[in-house]
């Protein structure tokens, strides 16, 4: 009706003057311009407080920058793709470490001069190298970069379904095989981003691998269909203890939507609905603070306190995953009550995550203790200031 599409435009309005802001900040503060790639730790005054370059970040700034420049024309600007040809080159020549054993996988932690620091025993390190050398070879038409980023995501297939020894992770006698849902939640974002407006095949190969990725995300769904739980064993049920009672109500929302976007683009209504009525409806309705409002950390199946610490803040991601969850939702369906979730979450993310006051390293910390960046980290659970 009228009145959505009035509240529609009024959030794009501030959604895209907000965007305008962010970019605007991490194109004046972020560019290393003496070693390349980006700072990643910055106050809200623009200063560098550690000069540690992490490869997620990394990708994911590459990959956001060429993503803009690809997709929207206010960003089709040469020194958005020259950042991001910038921050290519330095994951190119450093995020990969030639001795560790396999030569595809990826530093977690590099030195501002591009040397590995640390490493972690998973994939998505190189995951979001994936996702950068891809998307910049969409912009820059560089025919080996994207054969790059597919050899990677032919490595990580064969560390997920075959063999993960090369990951570095041994395998101790206590230890009970566990499926975490971020793996295939992250493959399967892979997938998308692989084969969107492609065909031919290496589609073909990643639709299989799409399909897997789905079903192994569906065995995340328990208790006969009423939760969403982050680990679950290897024949897809539910682990003993701690472990196996945990929920993350943003992960389970992000993967409703991945799940809703493979849906829409293989015509399977059955799993659309799943998407929207189990993955999101479900960690929503659960992990909303009824009393503060704002989407808990984590939370514990049977109602016991988590053993994460920080389980009762509010994240800025999780709120960005029900946005993009919900939205999307609503967009394909037009059911007004996802467009009420939307508002909701909306309301909240803009009155508590975004901060408009001056910075003050005192009084602006995370939950880690550091100064917050434009875009807040975490709010306590019942704080109206973030």
């Amino acid at each position: 009706g009228a009145m959505s599409i009035e509240k529609l435009q009024r959030y794009r309005e501030q959604m895209r003057t907000e965007l305008d802001k962010v970019v605007d900040f991490w194109q004046k503060y972020s560019h290393d311009t003496q070693y390349g790639g980006f700072f990643t730790c910055i106050g809200k005054d623009g200063k560098i407080y550690d000069e540690l370059k992490y490869v997620w970040l990394q990708g994911r700034q590459v990959w956001m920058y060429c993503r803009l420049y690809r997709t929207m024309e206010r960003f089709n600007k040469p020194e958005i793709l020259e950042a991001a040809k910038s921050g290519g080159a330095f994951l190119r020549r450093f995020a990969r470490i030639p001795n560790s054993g396999s030569p595809w996988k990826c530093a977690f932690c590099l030195t501002r001069d591009g040397k590995a620091l640390k490493v972690q025993r998973t994939i998505f390190s190189e995951c979001f190298y994936v996702m950068a050398m891809d998307e910049l070879a969409r912009v820059t038409g560089d025919k080996d970069m994207q054969a790059e980023a597919a050899q990677m995501m032919d490595q990580l297939v064969h560390w997920v379904r075959v063999d993960p020894s090369g990951l570095g992770k041994p395998q101790l006698s206590g230890d009970t095989p566990v499926c975490s849902m971020a793996v295939p939640m992250m493959l399967l974002c892979l997938v998308q981003q692989l084969t969107e407006a492609r065909s031919g095949e290496e589609v073909d190969k990643y639709r299989e691998v799409g399909g897997w990725c789905v079903k192994q995300i569906l065995q995340h769904l328990q208790r006969g269909g009423t939760a969403i739980l982050e680990s679950v064993s290897s024949e897809g049920k539910e682990l003993p203890g701690c472990e196996g009672r945990l929920q993350n109500p943003g992960h389970a929302l992000e993967a409703g939507w991945f799940l809703l976007q493979y849906g829409l683009e293989n015509g399977d209504q059955e799993l659309q609905r799943t998407a929207v009525d189990k993955f999101m409806e479900i960690p929503f309705l659960t992990g909303w603070d009824k009393e503060h409002g704002g989407l808990l950390y984590f939370l514990d199946v049977d109602g016991y306190c988590p053993t994460q610490l920080e389980w009762s803040m509010k994240l800025w991601w999780p709120h960005c995953e029900a946005l993009i969850a919900y939205l999307m939702a609503y967009s394909h369906t037009k059911e007004p009550a996802l467009l009420e979730r939307f508002s909701q979450v909306y309301d909240y993310t803009f009155s508590h995550v975004i901060s408009f006051t001056p910075f003050d390293p005192h009084n602006s910390l995370n939950s880690s203790g550091h100064g917050l960046n434009k875009v807040s980290n975490a709010c306590h659970r019942d704080s109206d200031q973030c």
